[in-house]
């Protein structure tokens, strides 16, 4: 019998079947011994050990569309990242670094930043230009006011998302408004951190709607680039294309090359010097690495 994995928790994966009920499921020695770990958002083959108590051993998992490393799941359409106005303030270094791994994932994603009831219109402005200038879909919600969530509901339809971002910015709040049955624990913001508590602890995939799965994932606040060469960073910031054909030398990485199309660009407002900011930080950062 067939069936996608929603959740895994402590070696346990709960398998929605084919036949439409839940199994909680092991896998099977094999994976281990093939250093492969079934994730959330599986397609995979089971077998029934106990129809009663619902349960089941995980015999194969079926061919991926894609897998990310962090959030560790499965077969995603598309990424939705989600950040929050202010309360606490976006950190924009670690959104870049969410997309550079997306990009490198080749996983479309679509911005979202939340709680625009507690600021005015110019921070939303301020945002929109700087991520839609670079190519990406930006949305604005409050979900306290309940403002912006059909348009993520459309979004959303049809597709398999996962909502990802860091803690407080409010993804169980979205994902419960967007599905209430998830009834996902929602926590408050640390008033003396500004920070939010870590409520989702495990990656729990929802079926929202025909053909639409949301898959709601533990909030993160830091991210590191790992396994790539420093070089190669300009390759993941899509913006910056447009302009390369303007650098003087063929593999310029828009650091300390005089005649250089990007800079240019941002010089010229054309990219955002938030982003190119962030993209020297990451640059240097993959560089010490190389370093040791």
């Amino acid at each position: 019998m067939t069936g996608k994995i929603l959740k895994g928790i402590a070696g346990f994966y709960y398998v929605q079947a084919a036949d439409g009920k839940l199994y909680e499921c092991r896998a099977k020695g094999i994976f281990r011994n093939k250093n492969v770990k079934p994730l959330v958002g599986d397609d995979v083959d089971i077998s029934v050990l106990d129809e009663t108590e619902l349960k089941g051993n995980i015999d194969k998992i079926l061919p991926r569309k894609n897998a990310l490393i962090r959030p560790s799941v499965a077969n995603v359409d598309q990424a939705l990242v989600l950040f929050s106005v202010t309360q606490p303030e976006p950190n924009l270094n670690l959104l870049d670094r969410f997309l550079v791994m997306m990009e490198v994932q080749e996983v479309p994603v679509n911005i979202c930043f939340n709680k625009i009831d507690l600021t005015g219109d110019e921070r939303q402005r301020e945002l929109a230009a700087i991520y839609e200038k670079a190519g990406y879909p930006v949305y604005f919600t409050s979900t306290c006011e309940k403002q912006g969530i059909r348009e993520i509901k459309d979004l959303v339809q049809g597709k398999t998302t996962v909502l990802a971002g860091p803690s407080g910015v409010g993804k169980s709040t979205l994902t419960n408004l967007l599905y209430p049955k998830a009834e996902m624990e929602t926590g408050t913001i640390s008033e003396k951190i500004q920070r939010g508590k870590h409520t989702t602890r495990h990656s729990e995939l929802f079926g929202i709607g025909q053909d639409t799965y949301m898959m709601d994932t533990p909030g993160f606040s830091s991210m590191y680039i790992e396994d790539m060469e420093c070089g190669c960073l300009k390759d993941y910031f899509p913006e910056f294309e447009a302009y390369e054909e303007n650098c003087k030398f063929l593999g310029c990485v828009h650091i300390g090359e005089k005649v250089c199309g990007v800079k240019e660009a941002v010089s010229e407002g054309k990219i955002s010097q938030n982003r190119y900011d962030n993209y020297r930080l990451l640059y240097q950062e993959l560089k010490e690495k190389r370093r040791y």
